[in-house]
């Protein structure tokens, strides 16, 4: 039977929206979608089985392998093209600027030229290559690098043949290219995500290693469908397919021998390798010999928990691999930038807000008594305390009535919650719903006690609760949003919020700042965990 990317691939009930619910793209894309099928392994007209199990198909006849198509890239592939295409091509319009004076003609095809070498840099950089899109900023990184390669070869070249370019046509093309190229990758995919989320576009995955890694990393890819990989089976050492042993609700197919003719048996994509005694470098490098054959990924688990790819070199030495874990940045240029990002970016926020905070500020002393900003103190990096400011919420003299309400809290760990907060006022819950009581901290930020995108600020009696690796929160400075905010917020368990918090501080990055804050304003409107 067929699957195109929007039906639900075998072995997983479809989560989140419901089966054939439109999606963010909207029917138009889920129908380009569903008018092409991808073959699905043995289906092919012609194809045939070897004694070892092997499936062989017409069009790889000579090669005994599986079909290595995952079937929803292909489609996928071709939708991001098209937007990567139309992105470009309304840059190009502009550059050009048809209705100014000038040669025309020259400029449209010195534009034609670089549209051309933009596709084909996006292209060789693997900017849609399956194992990165939809998931981290690998993606967008590649896409940064292929179009900034580009412009600089076009200067190079015309530099030295001596072509007289329009060099302001370059200029615009890019500067108005490369966001409206990031802005089509962003819906891409939001939408590939909203099929994730429905058990859709999913890779299917075979896991290998000891029970106890097998079990945890089955746990992990369950909880995030996102990561785009659907467990179909577990190969264990001395696993015993006939016994219906079944490990974190994946079934056991077989012993780590056995892998090369599962992932044919259930039609894999991919093999996960995670940690186990018996698998050596040797065994896992004979494995990866095997599955050549079968066109399936072969992915090695490293077991560093919370270490982001910045951090990540692989360096070969004599012959081995060796991964090397970078320390995590707190100071340097790159920090001196993000200081500098958080101020010019508060600084025109708040020229922009001003009015909007003005009108808030007035419906705050209007309906209830008291000071129009809450000054509440709070922790910032390293420990310093300083005094976060906050549109009034709640009535004067909110915090005292805390100990009669301790018997309702809904908060996690040290922290304290109530979705129906008796102290908040009426204008308090509009602004807390769309988290329009924290544009004051645009003040903190400016002043340099926050920034723009940072670990949740604490209070002084949460961190005299801190534990463990709890005081790393610390060592960046707080933030007006942050991983904590676009996750859930205070739908988040303590240690959920904790463990994303660490993840921030541990691999902190600017192209990771701007992503969260676009993400912020999708949270904001959709007013997750806000309350």
């Amino acid at each position: 039977m067929a699957h195109p990317i929007g039906a639900p691939l075998p072995g997983r009930l479809p989560v989140g929206l419901p089966a054939g619910a439109d999606s963010a793209v909207g029917s138009g894309v889920r129908r380009f979608f569903a008018t092409v099928h991808a073959p699905r392994l043995g289906g092919a007209p012609g194809a045939r089985t070897t004694p070892d199990g092997s499936v062989v198909t017409p069009r790889v006849a000579g090669r005994r392998r599986i079909l290595d198509s995952v079937p929803w890239t292909g489609r996928y592939s071709s939708l991001v093209t098209l937007l990567d295409a139309a992105a470009i091509l309304v840059a190009a319009t502009v550059a050009v600027r048809p209705w100014s004076g000038g040669d025309i003609a020259g400029r449209a095809v010195v534009a034609a030229l670089v549209v051309v070498l933009w596709l084909g840099g996006l292209v060789v950089e693997k900017t849609r290559d399956r194992r990165i899109v939809g998931i981290g900023l690998e993606e967008y990184s590649r896409v940064w690098r292929a179009s900034w390669h580009v412009v600089a070869a076009v200067g190079l070249a015309a530099f030295l043949v001596g072509a007289g370019v329009d060099r302001a046509v370059v200029v615009v093309l890019f500067v108005a290219g490369l966001p409206l190229v990031l802005l089509a990758r962003f819906g891409a995919r939001t939408y590939l995500k909203s099929l994730r989320d429905e058990g859709r576009a999913l890779s299917r995955l075979i896991v290998t290693g000891s029970r106890t890694c097998v079990a945890e990393l089955v746990a992990d890819l369950n909880s995030n469908p996102r990561a785009g990989y659907l467990v179909v089976g577990a190969c264990i050492p001395g696993g015993d397919p006939l016994a219906g042993e079944v490990i974190a609700g994946i079934p056991v197919l077989g012993d780590v021998a056995d892998v090369p003719h599962q992932v044919r048996v259930v039609h894999a994509h991919a093999v996960a390798v995670v940690g186990a005694d018996s698998l050596t470098a040797g065994v896992v490098r004979d494995l990866g010999y095997r599955l050549e054959s079968t066109g399936t990924d072969l992915i090695v688990a490293p077991g560093l928990v919370d270490v982001a790819g910045p951090r990540v070199v692989l360096s070969p030495a004599e012959g081995l691999s060796l991964v090397h874990v970078d320390a995590p940045q707190f100071s340097g240029a790159r920090y001196v930038a993000k200081s500098a990002l958080d101020r010019g970016l508060a600084l025109a926020a708040l020229l922009v807000l001003a009015l909007p905070m003005l009108v808030i500020a007035v419906c705050v002393r209007a309906t209830s008594p008291g000071p129009v900003l809450y000054r509440q103190r709070r922790v910032g990096r390293d420990g310093r305390p300083f005094q976060m400011l906050k549109f009034r919420s709640m009535r004067v003299g909110a915090d005292a009535e805390l100990a009669n309400l301790a018997a309702a809290n809904e908060g996690a760990g040290p922290l304290f919650k109530m979705r129906d907060d008796p102290r908040v006022t009426r204008v308090g819950a509009i602004l807390r719903r769309y988290s329009l009581d924290e544009l004051p901290q645009l003040l903190n930020v400016l002043r340099g006690d926050m920034s723009l995108v940072g670990p949740r600020p604490p209070l002084p009696t949460e961190v005299a609760q801190y534990d463990g690796h709890a005081p790393r929160r610390m060592l960046v400075k707080p933030g007006l949003t942050g991983l904590w905010q676009v996750s859930g917020r205070s739908d988040l368990s303590w240690e959920e919020g904790l463990r994303k918090d660490l993840y921030y501080v541990e691999n902190w990055s600017l192209v990771g700042d701007v992503l969260i804050l676009a993400r912020t304003f999708r949270a904001v409107l959709a007013h997750e965990g806000a309350y």
